[in-house]
């Protein structure tokens, strides 16, 4: 009997009730929009057939023990099965005044989403015959007290073992921060480092080993398919954050017995008190990108000049947006021949320069 089932991902949810929105004028999240565009998405959901759906971190504004509290009670309202993992906004805030969550308690707020052992926070289970999910922890707190992104040595070693136990035909894992790169060199790179985990070629190296091709991310807000090898990671945006997206998966093995996965995006286009959502939340970044942009032009490996930099960073306004979005080609003409290079290098290019439009809707072969 060959696989063939239907699920829907969706990221970065930002749950914030009204009494606990937190202000501040350089956040790029619509936090007040979180809990009427999840309303919208799960009502498309409940038409879809689906067999499950995950959603792969922050699902809260900052931990706060009454949004997790809400969502919690939401999620046991829906018609199909819902696997949850932690992102980096899920407990322990360091902002001053902020009530949230211990590490310890998460798994204790989503028993019947994944955490049947409540003692860890990290998990397997077969989601359906054939299919098994592997639900890891990527927020690490480093000697200095930092949150990063990484996967500590007591779970790898048992992701291992639960990898040479596994008897599915296809495993597929979930984890908040990026484990593929998405934007250029971002393992490295001083903006784009902190949404990867420090560890990832030894996860990558592990996952390959066993014959692991999917793996479902969040964090990075954007709309991005990356492969690494044999490996796909597919990154899905912030419902909170433009576009406000969120994905329908098809995964299907054809007569030959191929495996291929089918993507379909789709967007909150309004709520009710924001009827034009998608203009609005554009521009909320564009008013928001400056200091970024500058940050970008004047770091390596471009080292622009500041005055030079300050000259080029409108002309950048949109730029976070597009990649957002997904499927973006960038061409600056009035740029520096370098600074033309390095910006086309963000688009959704081949390598061999050539458009490579997957980010969004695709069907990729297995």
């Amino acid at each position: 009997m060959s696989l063939n089932f239907r699920f829907a991902v969706v990221s970065d949810l930002h749950i914030a009730l009204p009494h606990t929105v937190w202000s501040h004028p350089s956040r790029f999240h619509m936090v007040e929009v979180s809990i009427p565009a999840l309303d919208l998405v799960f009502e498309h959901l409940e038409q879809q057939q689906l067999d499950f759906v995950l959603l792969p971190g922050d699902l809260t504004q900052d931990g706060e023990p009454d949004n997790h509290a809400w969502l919690q009670q939401r999620l046991a309202q829906l018609p199909f099965p819902v696997y949850v993992i932690p992102g980096n906004h899920d407990f322990e805030t360091a902002i001053p005044g902020k009530e949230a969550i211990a590490a310890s308690d998460f798994p204790q707020y989503y028993r019947k989403f994944g955490y049947e052992n409540s003692q860890q926070l990290y998990y397997t289970c077969q989601v359906l015959p054939g299919l098994r999910l592997i639900s890891l922890n990527s927020n690490y707190f480093n000697a200095q007290g930092q949150l990063i992104g990484r996967i500590d040595d007591d779970q790898m070693k048992w992701l291992q073992q639960v990898l040479a136990q596994t008897t599915e035909d296809v495993v597929f894992v979930m984890i908040h921060h990026n484990v593929i790169e998405h934007i250029p060199h971002q393992s490295r790179h001083q903006l784009g480092r902190r949404y990867m985990i420090e560890n990832a070629p030894d996860l990558l190296q592990l996952l390959q080993e066993f014959g692991v091709q999917l793996i479902f991310t969040g964090h990075l807000h954007v709309q991005d398919v990356a492969q690494w090898q044999n490996i796909y990671e597919i990154t899905t945006g912030s419902l909170v954050s433009y576009p406000h997206p969120y994905r329908v998966v098809q995964f299907y093995q054809d007569d030959a017995g191929q495996n291929w996965l089918k993507i379909e995006s789709h967007r909150v286009e309004a709520v009710p008190d924001v009827p034009e959502l998608q203009e609005m939340s554009r521009q909320w970044i564009g008013d928001r990108s400056f200091p970024f942009m500058i940050k970008l032009l004047t770091q390596p490996p471009l080292n622009l000049p500041q005055v030079e930099a300050e000259k080029l960073a409108p002309h950048l306004r949109y730029f976070w947006a597009d990649i957002a979005a997904g499927d973006a080609l960038f061409e600056f003409p009035d740029f520096p021949i370098s600074a033309q290079r390095y910006f086309a290098k963000f688009g959704a290019i081949s390598p061999d320069g050539k458009p490579l439009l997957i980010d969004n809707n695709t069907t990729l072969r297995l």
